[in-house]
């Protein structure tokens, strides 16, 4: 059965949860760095930082 979506348009619905999911996790990051626990904010924004870059190259990928 073929599929009513495109590849492209699959991996921007990836993209897009991706900058959703981020931007839940940091909320969640500056709740915790504002109860003084830097360390695990600074685990989370280097963690999120990864996901970032890696999202970065996929969306250059299949923009290519």
């Amino acid at each position: 059965m073929p599929s009513e979506y495109s590849l492209s348009d699959v991996l921007e619905r990836l993209y897009q949860n991706k900058l959703a999911l981020e931007a839940a996790v940091m909320e969640l990051t500056l709740k915790v760095e504002n109860q003084s626990t830097t360390d695990i904010g600074a685990n989370v924004r280097g963690a999120l930082h990864t996901i970032g870059e890696n999202a970065g190259h996929i969306k250059q990928a299949w923009l290519s």
